[in-house]
C-alpha cells in the first residue's frame, strides 16, 4: 500500500530569510568576534561550525527580532553530532562590542551600549556547547583588558528578553548554567543537558536560575552540579511556571520555586499557579532532604508566592539513607495539589513524607510504600494533609529497571491504570507526551486509566511487525517503509513527524494487504527528523511500534556571500536551473528579473543597500549591496 503526502504535512512557518553569517573552518568568518554583533538584524542568523578546538570568545546579543524573523544563533554539528563548543576560560570580545556586566557572562542576551540597547527580542541559541563562566577563569573584555568571572557568572546571562528559545545545547562548568533576569518574557528552555555548575560551599549560584514572565522547561537532562556546590538544581522565581517531561538528578533541592521582587511578575494571576508534571526527578544521598521548595526565601512572607502548585504524573526515585521530605511549603497559605505520582524511596516507607513543617496539600492516587508521614517534624508541623484514600501502597513501584534509572514500567505494575482525572486548574497543561532519555520527548500512549508516574504502560502491542519502520531518502523526499507478520483489532497507522518536541505532523495510515506500506513525505524539512509509528486500535489505545530518524542535507537555493560587490554566486542545488527569479529592493521596489541558467547574477550597477533574491516559490534570501 502507498501513500504520497504531497500536502498532507503542512509546513508550519514561512520564514523571509535576512543574512546568514558562517563561522569556522572553511567559512567566511573564521572566528566568533569576526561576526558583526554590532550590526545585526532581525531575520539573520550566526551559524557557529564545529571544529575540534572551542571558540575561546564571548559577546552580546541585542537584536529586536520579530515571530516571522527571529534572530538565531546556531551551531552546525559535527560529524558525529558534536556541537560546537564556546568556552569561557581565556575567552576574547570583540572590541567594537561594549556592554555592561562582562564578568557575569560568556553568552549575553540583553544590556549594551553597541550595540545599541533595546528589548532584544524573539532570539533562538541552539546546538551549543557553552561552558567556563566560572571565578577560576579569566577573559579580556571589550577594551582588550583582562577580566575576571564573578561568581554568579553564567554560561548565557539574559538581562533582558522578549521571546527566548534555549535549545539543544550542553551547559557546563559556570557559576550559573542559565541566568535569566525579572524584565524577560516568554521563555522556553529545552532539549538541553545542564550540569556542572555552581560553586563549591555556596548555595547562591545553581544549575539554572530564572525570574521571567512566563517561562517552560521541557526535556532537559538536569545532572548533579558542580563536586562540593550547594546550590539548586532549577531555581526559579517566575510567573507562568511549567516544569514538564524533564529529567532532574542531584542538586541541594532538585526544585526550589521561591518568591519575586519585580511587581510586574508578582501581580500577574499565573505568579499564583505552577504546574510540575511528566518529570523523572532522583533525589541523591547528601544536600536538602527536601526534593522541592515553594514559597519564598527571602524572610518577607507577604510577597511569598501564597498560590498553588500542581504536582501530577512524577516519577520521584530517592536513594537517600535517611529521610526524604517531597515539599517544603514556606506557610500555610501556599498549597499543593499532588495526585498521580510514583514517591519511592529506596529506604523504608516511614522515612517519607509529603511535607515539612507547613503548607496545605491534597493528595490523591500516588503510588507510594506504606508507612510514609505527613511530616518529619513531629510537634513542630502546623501544616495540613487532606488524604482522599487513594493511595496506592506498595513496596515495589513495578519499574523495569529502577537501580539503572529505567522507570518505564513492567505489566505487573500497580502504576497501571491507577491514576485519577487532573485538577480542572490543569486543562491547558495535559499529560500528552513523556520523557525520552536524554533530551527528547515522545508522545504519551494511551491505553486505558491513565497510568501514575511519568511514564504509561503501553501494553501488549497488537501488531507484530516483519519488517521494521524505517525512513530512507529518496531523491529529495523520504521514504517511509514497514510490514506486518500479523494484525490484530488494528484501526489504522499514525505517523508521526518530529522536527523538534513542539513540532508534530501526522497522517493517517489506513491497514492495507498484503500488509506492507509505503509512505512517501516529500515535505521533509532539512536537519536531523524523527519519524515515530503508532498503530490505534479497535478499543482506542494507541502504542508506539516503531522510530527511525534521517539527516536530511540542506537543499535551499544560498548564496556563497551575502555581503556582495559586484555579482551574487549562487550555491544552487539540482531542481533550481531555469527557474524564474526577481531581485526586490528592500523598499518593495522590482529591480531586476531573469532565468537562472548560471550561478552567477551580477548586480554591479545596483545602488548600495539591502536586497531579496526570490526564485519562484523559494523563501526570499537577503543580500547586501556594498
Amino acid at each position: 500500500m502507498k501513500l504520497l503526502l504531497s500536502s498532507l504535512f503542512l509546513c508550519l512557518f514561512l520564514q523571509t530569510q535576512a543574512t546568514d553569517y558562517h563561522v569556522g573552518p572553511g567559512q567566511t568568518y573564521t572566528n566568533i568576534n569576526d561576526v558583526p554583533w554590532e550590526s545585526m538584524n532581525a531575520g539573520d542568523n550566526v551559524f557557529i561550525h564545529y571544529r575540534a578546538v572551542p571558540y575561546y570568545e564571548k559577546w552580546v546579543i541585542n537584536v529586536p527580532g520579530t515571530s516571522i524573523q527571529p534572530f538565531s544563533v546556531i551551531g552546525v554539528l559535527g560529524p558525529g553530532g558534536e556541537r560546537p563548543i564556546i568556552s569561557g576560560n581565556g575567552a576574547t570580545t570583540r572590541q567594537q562590542l561594549s556592554y555592561w556586566n562582562e564578568e557575569r557572562s560568556v553568552i549575553k542576551v540583553g544590556g549594551s551600549s553597541t550595540p545599541a540597547d533595546g528589548m532584544p527580542s524573539h532570539i533562538v541559541i541552539e546546538n551549543l556547547e557553552i561552558r567556563s563562566g566560572h571565578t577560576s577563569y579569566s577573559f579580556t573584555d571589550d577594551n582588550g583588558s583582562p577580566g575576571a568571572y564573578s561568581l554568579n557568572a553564567a554560561s548565557i546571562h539574559v538581562e533582558k528578553v522578549n521571546t527566548l528559545f534555549i535549545r539543544n545545547c550542553v551547559i557546563h562548568d559556570s557559576g550559573n548554567g542559565i541566568f535569566i533576569a525579572s524584565n524577560s518574557n516568554d521563555v522556553l528552555i529545552e532539549k538541553n543537558h545542564i550540569y556542572g555548575n555552581g560553586n563549591v560551599s555556596s548555595s547562591f549560584e545553581h544549575n539554572t536560575y530564572t525570574e521571567a514572565n512566563g517561562i517552560t522547561y521541557q526535556y532537559n537532562r538536569f545532572g548533579p552540579l558542580r563536586l562540593g556546590a550547594a546550590g539548586n538544581n532549577l531555581k526559579d522565581r517566575s510567573a507562568g511556571l511549567v516544569v514538564r517531561y524533564n529529567y532532574i538528578e542531584g542538586g541541594n533541592r532538585l526544585l526550589d520555586m521561591v518568591e519575586t521582587g519585580n511587581s510586574s511578575i508578582q501581580n500577574d494571576p499565573a505568579y499564583r499557579k505552577t504546574f510540575i508534571y511528566g518529570n523523572i526527578l532522583i533525589e541523591e544521598d547528601g544536600g536538602n532532604s527536601q526534593v522541592l521548595h515553594y514559597g519564598g526565601d527571602g524572610g518577607n512572607s507577604s510577597s511569598y508566592r501564597k498560590g498553588k502548585l500542581y504536582f501530577y504524573n512524577n516519577s520521584l526515585y530517592s536513594i537517600r539513607a535517611g529521610t526524604t521530605t517531597l515539599a517544603r511549603l514556606s506557610t500555610n497559605d501556599e498549597t499543593a495539589d499532588i495526585r498521580n505520582n510514583i514517591l519511592y524511596v529506596t529506604a523504608s516507607g516511614e522515612n517519607f513524607a509529603y511535607l515539612d513543617a507547613s503548607g496545605l496539600i491534597e493528595i490523591r492516587n500516588n503510588l507510594i510504600k506504606s508507612g510514609w508521614q505527613n511530616s518529619h517534624q513531629g510537634g513542630g508541623f502546623n501544616g495540613t494533609v487532606t488524604d482522599d484514600g487513594s493511595s496506592i501502597e506498595t513496596s515495589d513501584p513495578g519499574f523495569n529497571n529502577g537501580p539503572a534509572y529505567d522507570f518505564s514500567l513492567l505489566s505487573t505494575s500497580l502504576a497501571i491504570n491507577s491514576g485519577t482525572g487532573l485538577h480542572p486548574d490543569a486543562s491547558g497543561n495535559g499529560v500528552d507526551m513523556e520523557y525520552v532519555n536524554h533530551q527528547a520527548g515522545q508522545l504519551r500512549p494511551t491505553n486505558g486509566n491513565m497510568d501514575v508516574g511519568g511514564y504509561e504502560y503501553a501494553g501488549t502491542v497488537p501488531v507484530e511487525l516483519s519488517n521494521p519502520f524505517r525512513a530512507t531518502l529518496s531523491g529529495k523526499s523520504v521514504r517511509l517503509t514497514w510490514s506486518t507478520a500479523s494484525e490484530f483489532q488494528v484501526k489504522h497507522f499514525l505517523i508521526e513527524r518530529m522536527d523538534d518536541p513542539d513540532t508534530h505532523s501526522w497522517i493517517t495510515m489506513p491497514k492495507g494487504s498484503p500488509f506492507s506500506y509505503e509512505v512517501i513525505d516529500e515535505n521533509s524539512p532539512a536537519g536531523k527528523v524523527i519519524y515515530q509509528l503508532w498503530e490505534l486500535t479497535m478499543d482506542g489505545r494507541k502504542s508506539s511500534i516503531g522510530k527511525d530518524q534521517i539527516f536530511i542535507n540542506d537543499q535551499r537555493l544560498q548564496l556563497l556571500s551575502n555581503l556582495v560587490q559586484d555579482q551574487l554566486h549562487l550555491i544552487m542545488p539540482p531542481g533550481f536551473k531555469d527557474k524564474t527569479w526577481k531581485i526586490i529592493h528592500a523598499s518593495g521596489r522590482l529591480i531586476d528579473s531573469g532565468i537562472l541558467n548560471s550561478q552567477e547574477i551580477q548586480v554591479m550597477n545596483y545602488p548600495s543597500g539591502k536586497y531579496f533574491l526570490i526564485v519562484e516559490s523559494h523563501p526570499p534570501i537577503s543580500f547586501i549591496k556594498l
